[in-house]
This record gives structure tokens, sequence and C-alpha cells, in this order.
């Protein structure tokens, strides 16, 4: 064998693949960690819209009746005022109380969907809590 034979016999060669081989994984990924996110993390809880919307439901939802108007704490549940800055109750730990109730409170996964959990959780950690417009109803009672 000659010098350029013998390079050649010992030179491995790499197939060429494309560069974005496994370019179909990214979007398949994103739409499965999308897909099991909770409700109230794709929502922004920071927006207006959403505080408004949850300063409705806390009234009409019956919040207000064991947590006080704003919830500022009432005689059946505690103040709420300072869930905004307590490091104990992340929003996900709120969402888990408000779906599934504990110690007093009763669960209210059946009669708020994903959104409203959303909206209350936002409600509930705005820097400013928005007062809702003047009701046409009474509310109703808890749980309802």
């Amino acid at each position: 064998m000659d010098g350029v034979a013998a390079l050649l016999v010992h030179e491995k060669i790499h197939p060429v693949n494309p560069p974005f081989k496994y370019s179909y994984i990214f979007p398949i990924v994103l739409l499965a960690a999308i897909a099991s996110e909770p409700a109230h993390a794709l929502l922004s809880s920071k927006g207006k819209a959403a505080e408004e919307a949850g300063a409705v439901l806390f009234r009409d939802k019956g919040c207000a009746y064991c947590h006080g108007a704003g919830g500022s704490g009432g005689k059946k549940g505690p103040d709420l005022s300072g869930l905004r800055s307590d490091k104990l109750w992340p929003p996900e730990k709120i969402t888990n109380q408000i779906l599934n109730g504990g110690q007093k409170m009763p669960p209210f996964a059946d009669s708020l969907t994903d959104v409203e959990v959303a909206q209350l959780v936002a409600y509930l950690r705005a820097r400013q809590r928005p007062i809702p417009p003047p009701s046409d109803t009474p509310p109703p009672p808890p749980g309802n």
C-alpha cells in the first residue's frame, strides 16, 4: 500500500449528521412541560385582569364569608392580607389549600375551575388588592 491508501484505511469517516437531527424533540418536550404545569403557573399571576377577576370571585364565591371583606380576617377564617409576603405560602400551596381545603376550610375543587383558582391566587398575592365592583346579589354561603 502506498501512503495515501494507508491513510484512507486508518482514517475514521464519521457519517454526516444534519445539525438539527433531534430538533423535533424540543417542541415535544416543551409541549409536555406546558401541559404538566398547573394553571396558576401558566396564567399571569401579576396581571391586573386576573387580580380583578380574583377580587370578584373572592366576593362572589363566598370567600369573604369566612375570611372577611378583602381577606382581612373573619370569625371563621384567618387574615389573608399577609399571604403575598409570607414565604411559607407560595402560589402552589395557596392553590392546594383552595382546591383541597384543610383544617377548617372546605375544599373548592368541585366548585372552581383552574382558571378561577389562578385568578384567586393572583388576587391574594397582588401588591395592592383591587376592590371588586358592587355586587347585585348577596354572596352565597361558602362551598357553593
